[in-house]
């Protein structure tokens, strides 16, 4: 059968073709240690999982959705929203709760790209931002993320990008995956000048913004920022809930009608009961990312450690569930030093070129890992490093 164009010049994700090699591996007794994928193994808050079990047990609930949501999930995102960032959504208008903010990513290259748009996506970044631009038509032209400039694009290279190219989208994150690099308020605002001087619309994807971070923040907090930019948000990562498919795109009420267009012809709304459970884990205290964020900290320290066997160089500064991390000179891509630490000690580590060429020189360590399999990882590497 004959495959459409579309799909010319897209792979299948990495991950997917990796975790096959493990599972070969692993059938032929390497036991791998799987330090890749930014997975989280803690479990949600005991009261969410009550809430879905309650539920579920309903006789009511299991019934096609709204396409927009409940009412009830949409109001906790929006006092999530006020208590967390500071930002004010109307919940009827400005939230559209989702199945993963992944599918966010391809409904709004669907919804705004036409064939031959243009998008601009960060090098290093997730590489869905490049598929799902090329998937729904658009053309990607990357902006550089540089160590030397803090992982913070230059408003320069993208002015020439702009005059060059006419790009109508842009995909942005911070904190960065793969980089962990923080925003900073500066930044955001000139962010959102560039957007507005340009007729831009930004995407900003924001799931880490609770992990390894003491402040977090939505692009949607700074002035006028609704005009032209719309978020991504998750409960993946911060509420532990990564398998649920629980995501947000928030922002003015004409690109949530917009994006909804394309998004209740594609899926007929999310599970009643994961919902509820969702609203009940937006609602959690502080002392819930305190808690989890204490298991990141030590895990973290033991990957430094790992890191520092392997003679690489780090920000110990970095937010996010990852540690990324540059390779000793001796090696020329990631992708070396991935594959020899696969084979020769059997734990993977995920090679920073797969964000892409901007990021050949390093690799990136998940942190969803406990600590002693992290510490068993430091041992294997010891026995072939000699130490």
């Amino acid at each position: 059968m004959k495959t459409s164009s579309r799909l010319e010049g897209i792979g299948e994700y990495y991950f997917s073709q990796k975790l096959r090699e493990i599972d070969e591996l692993n059938k032929q007794g390497k036991n791998i240690i799987n330090l890749g994928i930014g997975s989280p193994d803690l479990p949600p808050h005991p009261d969410v999982i009550k809430v879905l079990q309650d539920e579920s047990a309903k006789p009511n609930v299991h019934a096609y959705q709204s396409y927009k949501g409940s009412p009830v999930l949409r109001n906790a995102i929006a006092q999530w929203y006020q208590q967390w960032y500071g930002v004010t959504l109307n919940p009827d208008t400005e939230i559209l709760p989702l199945i993963g903010s992944k599918e966010g990513i391809m409904h709004i290259c669907m919804t705004y790209l036409d064939q031959g748009d243009t998008v601009l996506v960060p090098n290093p970044g997730y590489p869905t931002y490049r598929s799902a631009a090329k998937l729904a038509g658009g053309k990607v032209i990357e902006y550089n993320l540089k160590e030397e400039n803090n992982w913070f694009p230059s408003f320069s290279e993208l002015e020439q990008l702009v005059a060059k190219f006419q790009p109508v989208l842009m995909f942005v994150n911070y904190p960065q995956m793969p980089t962990g690099q923080l925003p900073t308020e500066q930044f955001f605002e000139e962010l959102v000048a560039f957007a507005k001087k340009h007729s831009i619309l930004v995407v900003h994807d924001n799931p880490y913004s609770f992990i390894l971070n003491e402040k977090p923040m939505s692009l949607l907090q700074i002035k006028d920022a609704k005009d032209y930019v719309i978020e991504l948000n998750s409960l993946s990562k911060s509420q532990n809930m990564a398998g649920w498919r629980i995501g947000m795109l928030v922002g003015a009420k004409a690109r949530i009608d917009e994006v909804l267009r394309f998004k209740s012809n594609m899926d007929s709304g999310m599970f009643l009961p994961v919902q509820l459970a969702a609203a009940k884990a937006l609602g959690l205290p502080k002392e819930w990312y305190d808690s989890v964020n204490a298991v990141y900290k030590r895990r973290r320290a033991k990957v430094h450690e790992l890191l520092d066997l392997l003679h690489c160089e780090f920000n110990k500064d970095q937010a996010g569930m990852f540690v990324w991390a540059s390779i000793p000179t001796k090696y020329k891509t990631g992708f070396e030093v991935s594959d020899e630490v696969l084979y020769n000690a059997h734990v993977f580590i995920t090679p920073g070129g797969i964000f892409g060429n901007a990021g050949e020189k390093y690799i990136r360590v998940s942190l969803c890992c406990t600590e002693e399999k992290i510490q068993e990882s430091i041992e294997r590497v010891k026995k072939i490093s000699g130490k």
